[in-house]
C-alpha cells in the first residue's frame, strides 16, 4: 500500500530492457526495500551524499521488457542472488511490476520503435508524476547494428532486420525524450543517436557498468601512474557463473567487454613517447564457472617495476557478488540521468565515467582521481541549472 508521505515524495520510474536478468531482479527487490527501510539502499548509493540529488527520488517504481518465461519472483529466485528472507516479504510489490514481452526481432525496425513507444507510454501513464529513464540491461550482444556511415535516426529506422535489440528501445527512448543509460557493453550510441539526444536535451550515459575488478583495476592503475610505477604487466582472470558468464562465452558477444576491459589500461597509464604501455601484456579472461552462480572471482597480477628498473608485483583477489554491485549503480545513474534531463543537460556525457568501462562522449575522464573531480563538476553544472 503506498502512504500519504510516498504520495507526495519524488518518483524515479525506470523503463528496463532485461526486466528479468540477475542486475534488474534485484534492481526491483531494492525498489521494494526502499518503501520500507529506505536508509538500507541509501546508504549503499554514491548519489545519497552528492549534491544536488539528496533530495533526488526516493520511490522507485520499476517496469520493463523480457523474454523470460516466470513471474519476476520467479526470476529473483531463479538468480539465487538476494536471499530469499529479504525478498519473499515484498511479493505483492513485485508482482505489480508492469512487464511486457519485447516486440518480435524480425519485424521491422520501425515497427519494433512504435510497440516499444507504446509500452513506454503505458508505463509513464501509470505515475505521470514520477520521472522516467530508460535502463539497458540487455546480454551482450553480437555488435550488428550499422557504423558511422549512418546519417540520421531516420536511416537507423530503414535498416533492415536483424538489428542488435539494443537499437529499437533507444530510438524509442529518444522518440519518447526518455534518458538513456547503457549498463551494457553494446555499442547503442551511434552518431546519428548522440546527435539526436543532444538536439533533444536528452542525457546519454554508457557505456559497459564498471562494477567490480574493473573498478579496482582504475583505481590500482591511477594510483601507480601517480606513483611514477611503470606497468610491464597486468594479467586479469574473471570466473563466473551467472548468465552473464554462460552469455561471455560466446567470443562474439564477449569481444565489446573484452575489449573495453583491455583498452581501458592503455588509456589510464598513457605514458611519454618511447615508454608507451605494452598493450600484449594486458590480458583478460572471463571464464564461466556455474558453481559460482553470481559470486564472481576475479584475480589480477600486476608487474610493475620501480626505481633502477627493479620489478615488484601487486596480487589482487576480488570475491564480489555481481549483481550486489551493479544494482546500485544502477539507481544512481537513473538518478544522475533524470537529474541532467531536467537540468537541460543532453547528449553523451562523459562526466559520468566514474561509472564505466568505456565512458561515452568526449574527453571522458579516465583517472580514478578525475572521474571523481569529473562527478562533482557534474552535480554543480546541475545545481547551477535549477
Amino acid at each position: 500500500m503506498t502512504t500519504p508521505h510516498e504520495k507526495s515524495a519524488p518518483a524515479l520510474l525506470l523503463m528496463v530492457a532485461g526486466a528479468k536478468g540477475a542486475i534488474a531482479s534485484t534492481v526491483a527487490v531494492a525498489a521494494a526495500e526502499l518503501r520500507h527501510d529506505a536508509p538500507h539502499v541509501l546508504s549503499s548509493l554514491t548519489t545519497t551524499a552528492a549534491m544536488p540529488l539528496d533530495d533526488g527520488p526516493v520511490r522507485l517504481h520499476i517496469a520493463g521488457w523480457d523474454t523470460a518465461d516466470g513471474t519476476l519472483a520467479d526470476a529473483v529466485r531463479r538468480h539465487g542472488v538476494v536471499p530469499a528472507a529479504t525478498w519473499a516479504p515484498h511479493g505483492d510489490f513485485l508482482a505489480g511490476i508492469a512487464l511486457r514481452t519485447p516486440p518480435a526481432a524480425d519485424a521491422p525496425l520501425a515497427e519494433q520503435v512504435a510497440a516499444i513507444v507504446r509500452d513506454m507510454q503505458d508505463f509513464m501513464a501509470l505515475d505521470p508524476q514520477a520521472q522516467p529513464v530508460w535502463v539497458n540491461l540487455l546480454p551482450a550482444a553480437c555488435d550488428i547494428a550499422p557504423g558511422t556511415a549512418m546519417e540520421s535516426v531516420e536511416d537507423l529506422l530503414r535498416l533492415p532486420p536483424p538489428v542488435m535489440p539494443d537499437l529499437a528501445y533507444t530510438l524509442a527512448a529518444l522518440e519518447v525524450g526518455l534518458p538513456i543509460v547503457n549498463f551494457t557493453p553494446n555499442t547503442i550510441e551511434l552518431p546519428p543517436i548522440c546527435r539526436d539526444a543532444r538536439r533533444r536535451g536528452i542525457p546519454l550515459a554508457g557505456r559497459d557498468g564498471k562494477t567490480g575488478q574493473t573498478y579496482f583495476k582504475v583505481v590500482l592503475a591511477s594510483a601507480l601512474k601517480a606513483r611514477a610505477l611503470y606497468v610491464d604487466g597486468w594479467y586479469s582472470l574473471n570466473i563466473l557463473g551467472n548468465s552473464d558468464g554462460r552469455n561471455l562465452m560466446d567470443p562474439e558477444r564477449a569481444c565489446g567487454k573484452l575489449n573495453n576491459k583491455t583498452r581501458l589500461l592503455d588509456e589510464i597509464l598513457g605514458y611519454p613517447v618511447g615508454e608507451r604501455y605494452d598493450t600484449p601484456t594486458h590480458k583478460v579472461h572471463i571464464d564461466y564457472y556455474p558453481p559460482r552462480g553470481d559470486a564472481k572471482e576475479a584475480w589480477d597480477v600486476i608487474d610493475f617495476t620501480g626505481i633502477f628498473g627493479l620489478p615488484m608485483s601487486l596480487r589482487l583477489n576480488l570475491q564480489g557478488r555481481d549483481s550486489i554491485l551493479a544494482a546500485p549503480m544502477v539507481i544512481d545513474l537513473a538518478r544522475w540521468a533524470a537529474a541532467l534531463k531536467a537540468a537541460g543537460i543532453g547528449g553523451p556525457v562523459p562526466d559520468l565515467g566514474f561509472f564505466f568501462k568505456k565512458p561515452v562522449g568526449e574527453s571522458p575522464p579516465l583517472t580514478f582521481q578525475a572521474q571523481l573531480a569529473a562527478l562533482e563538476r557534474l552535480a554543480a553544472a546541475i545545481r547551477d541549472a535549477h
